[in-house]
């Protein structure tokens, strides 16, 4: 994550003069770079980049800090005159510069003083003794303003954001054709158009910070509007290939074109005519809480390995949840790194299987009797706790969430991390760092014991199964011939001669609650084929164990024991218990 250092142009009043306001106090100064998963000292950044004059301990650094057009430039600022220009604080003095760029429009004659007078509104311009020949008016310093000057012809993605590359500092700018033309197509509300129906993120814009040159790189040469305003424009456009393999780095997807992609596959989604006609299938953008307020939850930026890849990816993503429930049926994302850069996936979860939506876990997050506790007692006189957007995050086959809580004091804009709170499956837990709300979610969540190594045939037979498998079990004393004897407790111990079901009973005696037994009742009915004759127990009736006959998986650790203790074959005794 990082941030730029812009000037405010609010100065005190005191300090609101012509000359420091248009002179002096010019441009801002280099930026901050901080990991998004990692602090220090109890809550705070932990930084790549920091201080003024930037540094580093990660080999980072700023070869031109300066920034003369940002996101918040308003008005006009001269340049290169016979003041010196506020660079930056440095102990009881500041350091002053003179800009040395090319960024502005030269003001080496008494006339282009006259004409700016006038078009500026300011008379200062003209009878000023500070303005040199080699003095610059740097206008439009504001980076959407200067590239709609451009390019008015194209809309604007509303979040430029800043990037470092080989030591200088510039603004990435998405930016689209559009139209309100496009045949058989559904309209939409963007914001663009009112009734937009046609757009592609044919161009990416880079702006330079220090002189504010513009360049204009195709990344949709197949686009026709765009083709239109390449031969109308020629030498505006440039290649993609032209853009520095850092910069092209730096590229991502664009998350007002993902918002509303992903806001027409809600419905789109449907292939079927007649649900599609009924709207039968609808999905929503889920709800979350943030800062104390519930919200739809907007896509997000996240760095994560896809199922079944081992390569970590930037992605944009967003889940979706059914219109008028709160599970979780599917989730959407698209790709930022080259080549596979813009690709879509859509992941749909089975509808007959309960996911958890963000607003079940800020639900769960809620209840928890000891999170509430402590947020309550923060949340008093003299500090507020804000919680910070929920991320969700899939994981093997399941899903992560995570949320950060930020405790900030009363009258002060200064929030720090205190806790960051993981949810998976039926376990919460809340720690002082990422790290640490990892190691505890996934100690609580000690991957079960399973089979050590599948037979090869489709059919295995229950003796080769029962060989194969092995299981961290308190050990018993066996009965002869029936269970061989293992090592200290919770070593494994060899199941040879229970049987395949007198295994599943083993295998299920850990698991703490009913969700987590029928999941893993499934996965071993695929790892194991045929196992009970593909007969599913009972699991949700009686699990407090009241009634013997129906009790599912309510008592399955006494099960396991006395399948070893009495050395009862395990089918019978399952069939017996269940």
């Amino acid at each position: 994550m990082l941030a730029t250092r812009e000037l405010s142009p609010d100065l005190p009043a005191a300090a609101q003069t012509w000359v420091n306001e248009y002179l002096q106090f010019t441009h801002g100064y280099g930026l901050v770079m901080n990991f998004v998963s990692k602090t220090v000292g109890g809550g705070f950044p932990q930084y790549l980049l920091e201080n003024v004059p930037a540094t580093s301990t990660e080999g980072l650094a700023i070869t031109q800090p300066a920034i003369y057009y940002g996101e918040t430039m308003p008005g006009y600022r001269i340049v290169a005159t016979g003041t010196k220009e506020f660079d930056y604080p440095k102990g009881n003095d500041n350091v002053y510069t003179s800009y040395g760029g090319t960024g502005g429009i030269p003001l080496d004659s008494f006339w282009r003083r006259v004409l700016f007078a006038w078009t500026q509104k300011d008379i200062n311009i003209l009878l000023t003794t500070y303005i040199k020949p080699e003095s610059r008016i740097q206008i439009w310093r504001d980076v959407q303003q200067r590239v709609a000057k451009v390019a008015p012809f194209l809309s604007l993605d509303s979040d430029p954001y800043p990037v470092l590359s080989e030591g200088k500092l510039y603004w990435i700018q998405d930016a689209y054709t559009t139209s309100d033309q496009f045949p058989y197509a559904n309209p939409h509300r963007a914001g663009f158009t009112d009734n937009l129906n046609y757009l592609r993120n044919s161009v990416k814009v880079v702006a330079n910070m220090y002189d504010g040159s513009v360049q204009f790189y195709v990344m949709d040469p197949k686009d026709p509007i765009l083709a239109a305003y390449q031969r109308a424009f020629p030498g505006v456009f440039q290649s993609l290939d032209q853009l520095s393999p850092d910069l092209k780095s730096h590229l991502r997807y664009p998350e007002d074109l993902f918002a509303i992609q992903s806001d027409e596959y809600k419905t789109f989604h449907m292939t079927d005519p007649q649900v599609f006609y009924n709207r039968e299938d609808l999905w929503v953008a889920p709800k979350e809480t943030y800062a104390g307020e519930q919200q739809p939850m907007q896509p997000y930026y996240i760095l994560m390995k896809l199922p079944g890849s081992a390569t970590l990816e930037y992605l944009l993503m967003t889940p979706f949840t059914p219109q008028n429930r709160d599970n979780m049926i599917s989730w959407m994302a698209a790709r930022c790194d080259f080549p596979d850069y813009g690709k879509k996936l859509f992941y749909e979860l089975p509808k007959e299987k309960l996911i958890y939506g963000p607003n079940q876990i800020e639900a769960m997050i809620d209840q928890n009797p000891t999170i509430s506790q402590q947020l309550t007692l923060w949340d008093e006189r003299g500090s507020h706790v804000i919680r910070g957007k929920l991320i969700v995050t899939p994981i093997e086959n399941s899903f992560l969430y995570i949320v950060p809580i930020y405790l900030q004091a009363a009258g002060e804009n200064f929030p720090q991390l205190k806790r960051v709170i993981a949810v998976t499956g039926d376990s919460v837990v809340m720690e002082p760092t990422l790290d640490e709300a990892m190691a505890s979610l996934f100690a609580k969540q000690q991957p079960l014991p399973v089979f050590g190594t599948q037979a090869a045939s489709p059919q295995p037979a229950a003796a080769d199964i029962a060989a194969a498998a092995s299981v961290a079990v308190a050990p018993e004393p066996p009965a002869a011939g029936t269970m061989t004897s293992g090592p200290a407790t919770g070593a494994p111990v060899s199941l040879a001669s229970v049987g395949k079901t007198g295994i599943a009973a083993v295998q299920l005696a850990s698991i703490p609650s009913e969700a987590s037994a029928k999941t893993e009742w499934q996965r071993l009915q695929k790892r194991v084929p045929g196992l009970l004759g593909g007969r599913q127990p009972d699991i949700t009736s009686n699990t407090n164990g009241r009634n013997s006959r129906l009790g599912g998986f309510a008592r399955p650790r006494e099960c396991a024991n006395r399948c070893a203790a009495h050395s009862i074959r395990g089918e019978e005794l399952w069939r017996r218990r269940f």
